[in-house]
């Protein structure tokens, strides 16, 4: 497939499940960029869970970010806390009022219908290959990955199991594994 007709279906299949997410969202009182905001914020470890991080990652300005956050913390969808070892950091968490309607959002049900009208083998590999060509997207322009710790080079499994970051040398819990990290480093084996 050519990049013209590929780009063609990105952006169609990108924009019905955009304007499925958007309809919940606003079933919710939600704008779009706060979706956005705070399905990142659902997903991310507490190194990815600031301000800069949600703007890096939406590729917007911290301004826009700023007030995007502002409202899903005065609507309760999301609440601030200091950073213990550096008060300058804010850190963002998603509130049960958060969640329950991320639970509505992700994933849209136009995506779920149509996964699952597919056969098995095909969804598997529709999402190698997605995965693929995000890689791909990231590696040629020199973008952050945002990927899961897990994947990440700096992930490590120690002797006695527990997980540990080797670039801040901190503990991880086990859930930290599927959270994605501003700071992540692609392995070149993923776990």
């Amino acid at each position: 497939m050519n990049a013209s007709n590929l780009y063609e279906s990105l952006e169609r299949i990108s924009n019905l499940v955009r304007t499925s997410v958007r309809k919940t969202g606003f079933v919710h009182g939600l704008q779009p960029v706060q979706t956005e905001a705070l399905h990142y914020l659902s997903r991310c470890n507490h190194y990815s869970n600031t301000p800069v991080a949600v703007a890096e990652y939406l590729g917007l300005t911290k301004g826009t970010v700023s007030q995007t956050l502002g409202v899903l913390v005065q609507d309760g969808f999301v609440k601030k806390t200091i950073d213990l070892k550096d008060r300058r950091v804010v850190h963002l968490q998603v509130t049960p009022r958060g969640e329950k309607v991320l639970n509505d959002l992700v994933p849209p049900q136009i995506l779920t219908a149509a996964l699952e009208s597919l056969p098995a083998e095909i969804n598997d590999q529709v999402g190698f290959l997605l995965q693929q060509l995000l890689i791909a997207l990231q590696r040629s322009n020199g973008l952050k990955t945002f990927g899961t710790c897990k994947t990440c080079r700096h992930h490590r499994i120690e002797e006695n199991g527990l997980r540990m970051c080797g670039l801040t040398e901190e503990m991880l819990a086990e859930a930290d594994g599927e959270k994605i990290c501003r700071e992540h480093a692609r392995s070149s084996v993923a776990a």
